[in-house]
Order: C-alpha cells, then sequence, then structure tokens
C-alpha cells in the first residue's frame, strides 16, 4: 500500500503555473529518494500527476504500491486476510495498518493502492449504506454496496485515484458475497481475489490448496499460508497477518499472526 502526500509548494522547486502565463510542465528539481512530492499551485493533481507520468523535463513520476490482501468464499462464509505493512517509495511507512475497513457488522471492505483514497471511499462507502438502513429498514445486500462503490468509481474515473477493493459480506437471500471493485469502475463477482503486488504469489498458495468445502480451521490456515508466503517474496508486504471470518450472523475477526513467527513454523513443519 502507497501513502501519498499532497502539499503546498516549497522554495526548492520552480513552479511555472499556467496561471502566471508560464509553461503547463513544471520544472523541478528532482530526487529520486524523496517520497513526497509538492504540487504547484494552480495546478489539479490529477493532471500534474498525468505529466509526470508521461515525463517531464526528465522527471518521471512511478508510484511503488506494495501490499497483499486475498478473500474467498467457502461453504461457511467469507475469509479475508491482509498483511499490515504500508510503504512510501522503498521507506516502510509503519507494520501496523489495518487494510480491513469494517463498513457494517454484515459488510467488509479491503484496502489496495493508496491509503488515503481506499479509506476516503470505503468510509463514503460505510455512510451511503448506513443511509440505505435507514431508509428502507432493512441492510444493504453484498451486491448493492459493491454497485454503490462501483458507479463512485466510475465517476472519478481517469482523474488518479488508486483503489483496488474487495467488498465482502453476507446476504439473508444469497449468502456469502464476494465482488472486486477498482478505480476504473470494474467491478467482478468470484470465489477468490487477491490483490496487490503480492498477489501473485498468494494466488500460488490458494490454488493449491482451496477447496470450497474448506472445513473452518482449514480456511483459516489457508489464509495465514497465503497471506505469509506472499509478504516472504514480496518486499512490500509484510507486518502481521490480520484475519476476518464473514458469518451468517455477521464478521468475526479471528486475530493477527506474525508473518515472521508463522514462517518459522511452517519452515519447521517442512523439516519434520
Amino acid at each position: 500500500m502507497a501513502l501519498l502526500k499532497i502539499c503546498g509548494s516549497s522554495g526548492n522547486e520552480d513552479w511555472r503555473s499556467p496561471i502566471y502565463g508560464g509553461k503547463i510542465s513544471p520544472t523541478i528539481s528532482y530526487n529520486p529518494y524523496n517520497t513526497e512530492l509538492t504540487v504547484p499551485p494552480g495546478y489539479q493533481p490529477a493532471k500534474f500527476l498525468h505529466h509526470l507520468e508521461r515525463g517531464v523535463d526528465g522527471v518521471k513520476l512511478e508510484p511503488w504500491h506494495g501490499t497483499t490482501t486475498l478473500a474467498f468464499k467457502f461453504h461457511n462464509g467469507v475469509i479475508v486476510a491482509v498483511d499490515s505493512r504500508a510503504s512510501a517509495g522503498s521507506y516502510i511507512a509503519t507494520l501496523k495498518v489495518n487494510k480491513v475497513i469494517e463498513i457494517n457488522p454484515y459488510l467488509l471492505g479491503t484496502m489496495s493502492g493508496c491509503a488515503a483514497d481506499c479509506q476516503y471511499w470505503e468510509r463514503l462507502l460505510a455512510k451511503e449504506c448506513r443511509l440505505y438502513e435507514l431508509r428502507n429498514n432493512t441492510r444493504i445486500s453484498v451486491s448493492a454496496a459493491s454497485k454503490l462503490l462501483c458507479n463512485m468509481m466510475l465517476q472519478y474515473r481517469g482523474t488518479g485515484l488508486s483503489v483496488g477493493s474487495m467488498i465482502c459480506g453476507w446476504d439473508k437471500k444469497q449468502g456469502p458475497g464476494l465482488y472486486y471493485v477498482d478505480e476504473n469502475g470494474t467491478r467482478l463477482s468470484n470465489n477468490m481475489f487477491s490483490t496487490g503486488s503480492g498477489s501473485s504469489f498468494a494466488y500460488g498458495v490458494m490454488d493449491s490448496g482451496y477447496r470450497y468445502d474448506l472445513t473452518t480451521e482449514e480456511a483459516y490456515d489457508l489464509g495465514r499460508r497465503a497471506i505469509t508466503y506472499a509478504a516472504h517474496r514480496d518486499n512490500f508486504s509484510g507486518g502481521v497477518v490480520n484475519m476476518y471470518h464473514m458469518k451468517k450472523d455477521g464478521w468475526l475477526k479471528v486475530g493477527q499472526f506474525d508473518v515472521s513467527d508463522l514462517l518459522y513454523n511452517y519452515k519447521e513443519e517442512k523439516e519434520q
């Protein structure tokens, strides 16, 4: 997960803003080890980032995103497992981020991409879900909640958002639900999803051990193993495994599990 800071201009940059008759492209003194970037006065942040992505005056911005989140359905609900590392470029900002947004007692959302974008839009989704419940005297379905988030993303498509979220929940009629939504308005439904830079490693573990008829303990173990091995192989994932279990009567937080301890235990199992 990447942390992006947008702040005012400082004295180190020569911002030639178009509102003062200057060039459209800014000239900046670029430091490749700097993880913060200031947006000049008169620029929209999304357009400014598009200029840098194309390469302006020798400067090209390449955001580094790192995380591993996964969710899968099985006969007894939905398992959600995420790592907890937040990175700002090559700098590890924190190891204590909970990348699961608790929307309501029957809905969970995961965060992948820009932390600020994910937190803002999923909290806004939580507000809309609560308003729906007050207006209709019934809780919103997982499908409708994911569609709400999808419509929000479509309105801001192409403006520089970075969101990859899984909406997980339990419906009264349809049972467990799992949807993937991203900043382009993509909305998919399936039994298994993984997002982030470590998702390919997590998929490798999931594909080898996933069954719909897993027992609850087997499902917990599979989720822990997938995140642990993804964090071991992916430089931008790590910290602890936060795990949730979506049941018929609401979500349950299974717990936090240190990645280093889990990896050590798994290696001991192989040696025995």
